[in-house]
């Protein structure tokens, strides 16, 4: 099994389960060296999508999956990595128990804009079920977004 750093909507457990049901959640812990950030708004979505980029101030909270072959494929299916929309890196993820060889999913765009409030609003929300810590969640819910309409 590889293991999977789910840093956006994948990390509601429930989502995961729905979309990779043989995939139990092994824990949580940091993307070192990165930023959670947005681009992609050029492609007619609601509103920019979440991504992450090498940024040597910053880390970002991830939830860890164990993913089997048949569900890693289910879960490219639902990010678009056939559809060249994300593509697949290798990272060092920081856990209570050490460092963690993972992998993740990154935005093949450019980054920029802003996303939606519903698309952010569903962000902080599996962060908070995931177990994020207060000031990583009211980050999130704060950070500039866009209304419908905008």
């Amino acid at each position: 099994m590889a293991l999977y750093a789910a840093y956006a909507s994948n990390m509601d457990p429930e989502q995961m389960a729905s979309r990779a049901p043989h995939s139990p959640m092994r824990g949580t812990g940091w993307l070192t060296g990165w930023r959670l950030t947005f681009g992609g708004q050029d492609k007619h979505w609601d509103g920019a999508l979440a991504t992450v980029v090498e940024d040597a101030s910053e880390q970002v909270f991830v939830v860890l999956y164990d993913v089997p072959a048949w569900d890693e494929k289910e879960l490219d299916a639902w990010e678009g990595a056939a559809l060249d929309v994300y593509r697949k890196i290798r990272v060092r993820v920081q856990t209570l128990d050490g460092d963690a060889l993972c992998w993740l999913y990154v935005l093949d765009d450019y980054e920029g804009g802003l996303p939606s409030a519903r698309y952010l609003g569903i962000l902080a929300d599996a962060a908070e079920k995931a177990g994020a810590p207060d000031d990583y969640v009211k980050d999130l819910r704060t950070r500039p977004c866009k209304s419908l309409g905008d």
